[in-house]
């Protein structure tokens, strides 16, 4: 299941979960920069099994949503 992409800054955060055969649910997030032919789509698993899908989705959120603030405040001058 895709949850709702959000916007931070210049980067979009697609928090994602997958079922997974044990009855938990697996994380991941997509966060997207630019556009056409330079996009850059980064991935990340996490390795946490949650016991609900809404678990992992709002673990995957906020990892995503970290990121991209982090990223962001590097870019901009002290």
């Amino acid at each position: 299941m895709q949850n709702k992409s959000i916007e931070v800054g210049r980067y979009l955060v697609s928090p994602m979960t997958k079922p997974h055969v044990d009855g938990g649910f697996a994380a991941s997030v997509s966060i997207r920069s630019g556009r056409g032919m330079s996009s850059i789509d980064r991935v990340w698993r996490f390795v946490p099994t949650f016991p609900s899908q809404q678990a992992a989705l709002r673990y995957a959120t906020a990892e995503g949503t970290a990121w991209a603030r982090k990223s962001l405040a590097t870019l901009l001058p002290a």
